[in-house]
């Protein structure tokens, strides 16, 4: 089995956000693999790990990134998680890409992946912190053409070689919704599909010094003019700081503290 898995470098979601020229400021210090994706590479792993003893010594999990170099760290601790191979897309004329861009990058580097041996299944975190879209992996399953089996609580595929199947459980509000899909299919998984493993200190050195191959948009045969800034089919017109809480009203109770309460909610329409 062969299994892609698309990560993403995110500024840590506890460093300050900035915005320049509409984009969000990305320092390398600051950056790191993005949380959900953790959750991804572990669904990965499993799958992986179920396989019957002879077909996991010749399976594999990608780990696909579209970003500048200093993304390899997000590879990087992928590989500490116990992914196989890293590919990171880098190319200046990718900056600026919106969602549409960015999808059609990730499935020519999948489908280039698929020139080399058979994709499997397509793993993705249920969003990146940095934009919270959560749309990529529905538009990547859609420039792909395969299935797409988003927002997955639980993963499991049944079946051997060529014949396998998808199947997927969400937790909706009250409701137990199973989909099912044969492979290859694009899956993306939510925070609580499962926990990642913790990486263990072989695997972390193993990590500093293996190669991350390096792709730009002429390996995959990717016009420009369709990504980035040429090909965004969304502009940011603006952008600026959150305004600064106003200060705690704090009010000493002295028989009253019911009315006050009341009086507050009132006057900011909370009730």
């Amino acid at each position: 089995m062969r299994i892609v898995v698309a990560v993403k470098y995110v500024p840590d979601i506890h460093a300050d956000r900035g915005f320049e020229d509409g984009r969000v400021v990305r320092r390398a210090d600051e950056g790191t693999l993005n949380e959900l994706d953790e959750n991804a590479v572990e669904a990965a792993l499993r799958l992986k790990e179920a396989l019957p003893e002879d077909e996991r010594e010749t399976s594999e999990v990608v780990v696909l990134t579209v970003a500048g170099p200093d993304a390899d760290g997000a590879v990087r601790r992928a590989y500490q998680l116990g992914a196989d191979r890293g590919v990171r897309v880098s190319d200046d004329a990718i900056a600026g890409s919106d969602y549409f861009g960015t999808a059609r990058v990730l499935a020519a580097a999948v489908r280039r992946l698929a020139d080399e041996a058979p994709v499997d299944v397509v793993v993705t975190g249920m969003a990146a912190l940095d934009g919270l879209g959560s749309v990529v992996p529905a538009l990547l399953s859609a420039e792909l053409d395969l299935p797409q089996l988003t927002l997955a609580g639980r993963l499991e595929v049944e079946g051997g070689p060529g014949a396998r199947t998808a199947r997927v459980t969400r937790e909706l509000d009250g409701v137990e919704e199973v989909l099912e899909a044969p492979l290859p299919a694009v899956v993306s998984v939510t925070d609580h599909a499962n926990d990642p493993r913790m990486p263990n200190f072989k695997l972390i050195m193993a990590a500093r010094t293996r190669p991350v191959e390096a792709w730009s948009l002429a390996d995959l045969g990717v016009d420009a003019a369709l990504v980035g800034d040429a090909g965004a089919r969304t502009r940011v017109l603006d952008a600026s700081p959150r305004p600064p809480r106003p200060d705690a009203e704090i009010v000493v109770d002295k028989g009253e503290g019911g009315r006050a309460l009341a009086e507050f909610l009132i006057r900011n329409d909370l009730v």
